[in-house]
């Protein structure tokens, strides 16, 4: 069988060789998924209701667009064969469908991408979906805001938050209606999900009365009283009985006093005149919806951002606050090729190490997972920052990444025939040189 020479083939191989066999059909896979989208949209064209018969009433006025505002119509039943052919059902093959549709006629910049093979079909299909909902001009909008990002540069959560924050944008009326209608859905309530003596409490409310709730959890979970009484408790345990004693009128805590009176800080960032600004660990809302919030909730302090152009080394492996929220703002997530933290309990990690005369220097610092900062400290990464907030990584076999706030690029050598611009070229040759000198 050709699968066993292939696996005979592979027990050869060196490591090296390896990573380029699945680097290729990796390659591979991603052209195949193209050609599906492609042939999705023949099949659009194909059933468009104006090829039936004249006599077919009935399948004209059942007739449906096949994707968003501006897609032509495709007759009721066409999904289902060409679903049965890629063993997936009508509901599936309908949205393979819809979403092929949306991306030739509603996103000629990803379609480009599309074929010329630089697009992954993944996250052409995630833009078409998200954009379903608004009209032609708003999708074309959000299409030139995130086209480039298509190649798989960015981890899948960051993706999905650039797209979910382009797309309130483009809408904000919509997203300002979206929230009102979430508005309408807090609840409290046991699930029904109840198995092994386990159950589930749900609470579902606007984010920042979640944060207060998740603060206020941590303070008594933390307090000494706690502690004390649950010797030997995981700091789940004591979470969980630090809300059982925040919800049970029995146990006589005043939440004006003592553990539970907490402070929550929010980070939201604010862009010039938009009507949209983003809610770290949460996503995009409405500055209506902020200002609503933080009117019900109370005090409010605002921080200044900080200035990343006057940031002076300091003499001493510690990282002083003013330099991590510097770093922070420059990186916005783990600068691991590929990593998909975004948080802000992440290790600020010396490019060169300090030990060997790396400064603490926003330049020679970049957040990373603790695991990650053990594969760049153990496994033979290397790591290094031409200029702040760009971070190329060589691996133990020498392939070459560029990190930046976009998110990652393969630099030396692309897989599937792709090829880098000129400018492109040189600059990572150039520095890809320098950094391995």
């Amino acid at each position: 069988m050709a699968i066993g020479c292939e696996q005979g083939e592979l027990v050869e191989m060196s490591p090296a060789a390896v990573l380029a066999f699945a680097e290729a059909e990796h390659a591979k896979r991603q052209k195949a998924e193209r050609n599906l989208l492609k042939a999705a949209y023949q099949w659009a064209v194909l059933h468009n209701p104006d090829r039936l018969p004249p006599t077919d009433k009935r399948g004209r006025e059942r007739a449906k667009p096949a994707g968003g505002a501006g897609t032509p119509l495709i007759t009721e039943y066409a999904a289902a064969a060409f679903g049965a052919r890629i063993q997936t059902s009508p509901f599936g093959a309908k949205k393979l469908i819809a979403d092929a549709v949306d991306i030739v006629l509603r996103l000629p910049r990803i379609q480009g991408l599309i074929d010329t093979g630089e697009a992954s079909s993944r996250h052409a299909r995630h833009v078409a979906e998200a954009t379903r909902e608004l009209s032609e001009s708003e999708a074309a909008w959000v299409d030139g805001e995130v086209a480039e990002s298509c190649d798989g540069r960015l981890s899948w959560a960051r993706f999905e938050a650039l797209v979910e924050g382009k797309v309130a944008a483009a809408a904000p009326e919509l997203a300002r209606l979206k929230e009102e209608a979430a508005a309408r859905e807090v609840f409290a309530r046991m699930s029904r999900v109840s198995k092994h003596g386990m159950a589930t409490y749900t609470v579902h409310g606007d984010a920042m009365t979640i944060a207060g709730i998740n603060a206020a959890a941590n303070a008594v979970a933390d307090s000494e009283d706690l502690k004390e009484s649950m010797p030997g408790a995981t700091a789940n345990e004591r979470r969980v009985a630090a809300v059982a004693r925040l919800m049970n009128p029995a146990a006589h805590l005043d939440p004006a006093v003592g553990p539970v009176k907490v402070r929550v800080k929010v980070y939201l960032h604010l862009y010039g005149d938009s009507p949209i600004a983003r809610m770290e660990g949460h996503g995009p809302v409405t500055t209506d919806w902020v200002r609503h919030r933080l009117g019900i909730d109370g005090n409010v302090r605002v921080t200044r951002v900080a200035d990343l152009n006057n940031q002076v080394p300091v003499d001493a492996y510690e990282i002083p606050a003013r330099m991590r929220e510097a770093v922070r703002l420059i990186h916005p997530g783990d600068v691991f090729p590929f990593a998909a933290n975004t948080g802000r309990r992440l290790d600020l990690d010396h490019a060169i190490p300090y030990s060997e005369g790396g400064e603490t220097a926003v330049g020679n610092l970049g957040p990373l997972t603790r695991t990650h900062h053990r594969i760049k400290t153990h496994a033979g990464w290397e790591v290094r920052q031409p200029f702040p907030g760009i971070v190329v990584w060589r691996d133990p076999y020498g392939a070459h990444y560029l990190v930046d706030a976009t998110g990652t690029r393969r630099v030396t050598g692309t897989p599937g025939g792709q090829s880098l611009t000129p400018a492109e070229l040189h600059f990572t040759q150039t520095l890809v040189n320098y950094l391995a000198a």
